[in-house]
């Protein structure tokens, strides 16, 4: 077997091994040997199973085996030559070549490694920015907001059901003349205008009169996410019985804060307004940060640090984002590019831009966590996937279940540091509230 290796840069190598027949011969019948003192079979004895009826029996799984040692003999050899170990390597090693002929293997390995990533500077591309102020008229409309959704409703004499209203009233659901399943109901209250039902289904109670009944003709969304609704006609049959309208209060006083906030005894009106305040800036400083901060900060600290990108990890995330773009294809598309090789390379291609500055922000943003010392435990991964499963109606429980064996934890805990760090490297609350 002979192997030779060389650094392409400072962050991958290649190897090439070329294994001769005998190498590989050598190495089946080695482990052939191994596996016939483990192996039972019917009329020997253990332990005494002939080295030919093994091989006769699992020759190709024997030889596959065979290769793989060898392979990964030859992986440590190469390492060896160029002075790096086998905790060094990122991802899976990629054959770039292999030619099998004769019984002899001649193969060419792709390996990459941590790259070593400086980001010193990396203050300098800090975009400037003013900490988002609150004004008053902001916690007053904030506060309207709350009391609006805490008001009871409350049965008011009006002759004609508008927009804006709570609309008391039966439906069912018909297509094609039959009721469907989930579409009806009795005294569902629905504000008119709030769009929570189908288009066209609120337009059309407007202008109803309290214990009149009408036919809703309306048509399901493509999307719908019942499937045998999408896209079909419908026909509501609905009959209102009350208007209704929330009892707002008209400012917020110490009866109505308790029932905004019934478990806190010593809230008062001031405590209450600066706690919206807060959250007011907090919601500010999420909106800027994530549509004007985060995007300058990256495509310039991006620009800014350069360093050797690991070619495997690079060819995993262009395999990662062109699956996750397959399904938005035409059939056309896919078609072509399942008959002709080349048009789906090229297509493949088109990703390498967007691979490369994701690959390279992820060493980045892991750096930059390790300089401004940005941890994340182990609880707070297993909290946001937790409340990820409670949003969604899930059993937290499986759904931890299956991030683990799907691997996507390391994903939520990289969204998580990310998160982490661009607060910390953006907050200026703590430096500036004293100057409000």
């Amino acid at each position: 077997m002979e192997i030779t290796s060389k650094l392409l840069n400072s962050a991958n190598a290649i190897i090439e091994a070329k294994i001769d027949a005998k190498s590989i011969e050598n190495k089946l019948n080695d482990i052939a040997k191994i596996t016939a003192k483990k192996v039972k079979i019917d009329g020997f004895r253990p332990g005494n199973v002939p080295v030919k009826i093994v091989l006769d029996r699992y020759k190709d799984d024997l030889l596959k085996d065979a290769k793989q040692e060898l392979f990964k003999k030859a992986i440590d050899d190469g390492l060896k030559d160029i002075d790096k170990k086998t905790d060094e390597i990122l991802g899976e090693p990629i054959f770039s070549k292999f030619d099998e002929k004769d019984g002899n293997i001649d193969a060419q390995i792709e390996i990459s490694f941590r790259p070593a990533v400086d980001v010193s500077g990396y203050e300098e591309v800090i975009p400037e920015y003013s900490t988002p102020r609150v004004t008053k008229k902001e916690i007053e409309e904030k506060i309207n907001e709350l009391l609006k959704m805490i008001a009871p409703l409350e049965k008011i004499e009006k002759d004609v059901l508008e927009s804006g209203d709570f609309a008391k009233f039966d439906f069912e659901g018909f297509v094609d003349g039959e009721a469907f399943e989930g579409g009806k109901a009795e005294n569902y209250i629905l504000e008119i205008g709030s769009k929570q039902f189908i288009p066209g289904f609120e337009d059309g109670m407007i202008g109803l009169k309290v214990g009149e009944e009408k036919d809703i003709k309306v048509k399901f969304p493509a999307d719908y996410q019942a499937p045998n609704l999408a896209d079909k006609d419908a026909v509501f049959k609905v009959k209102l019985h009350e208007i209704q309208a929330k009892n707002i209060a008209e400012k917020l006083d110490e009866e109505t804060l308790k029932k905004l906030v019934p478990n806190e005894e010593d809230i008062t009106i001031e405590k209450f307004e600066e706690r919206i305040k807060t959250q007011i800036k907090e919601d500010k400083f999420q909106k800027l940060l994530n549509e004007d901060l985060k995007p300058k900060f990256v495509d310039a600290i991006v620009e800014k640090i350069n360093f050797d990108l690991p070619n495997v990890i690079v060819e995993q995330e262009i395999d990662l984002q062109f699956r996750n773009a397959w399904d938005s294809f035409s059939k056309e598309d896919m078609e072509k590019f399942r008959a002709d090789k080349d048009a789906l390379t090229n297509k493949r291609e088109e990703y390498r831009s967007d691979a490369q500055k994701s690959v390279k922000l992820t060493f980045i943003i892991d750096e930059l966590a390790k300089v401004r010392k940005i941890e994340v435990s182990d609880n707070e991964i297993l909290q946001t996937v937790y409340f990820e499963a409670y949003r969604y109606g899930i059993d937290p429980k499986k759904h931890l279940e299956d991030y683990k064996n799907q691997g996507i934890l390391p994903a939520v805990k990289m969204a998580l540091i990310e998160e982490k760090l661009f607060n910390d490297i953006f907050k200026k609350d703590k430096k500036e509230e004293k100057g409000e």
